[in-house]
């Protein structure tokens, strides 16, 4: 039971990682496209600057507390949780 539980311990962690990468890729995308569009925007939308985008610094806050749960609770270890937490602060 112990590794069918650090199993999906491993897959919620690598599921949130991708997550956060897909959101700074498509930032990243969207910017580059608003500055090849220049100043001129068509009418009826919403600059870049002005919608909500998720922060990707409270992301991986929240994954550092799902990870430091998940090593409290015995199913990271110390080794797996340094490694997550290299991946998640981008070290």
């Amino acid at each position: 039971m112990p590794g069918l539980l650090r199993g999906v311990a491993r897959t919620a962690v690598a599921a949130g990682t991708a997550t956060a990468v897909r959101n700074r890729v498509t930032k990243r995308q969207a910017e580059r496209w608003a500055e090849q569009e220049g100043a001129e925007q068509p009418v009826g939308r919403i600059p870049a600057e002005a919608q909500p985008a998720p922060e990707a610094q409270d992301l991986a806050i929240d994954q550092l507390k799902e990870l430091a749960q998940l090593k409290e609770q015995g199913i990271l270890t110390e080794e797996e949780f340094a490694a997550q937490k290299a991946k998640v602060l981008g070290s």
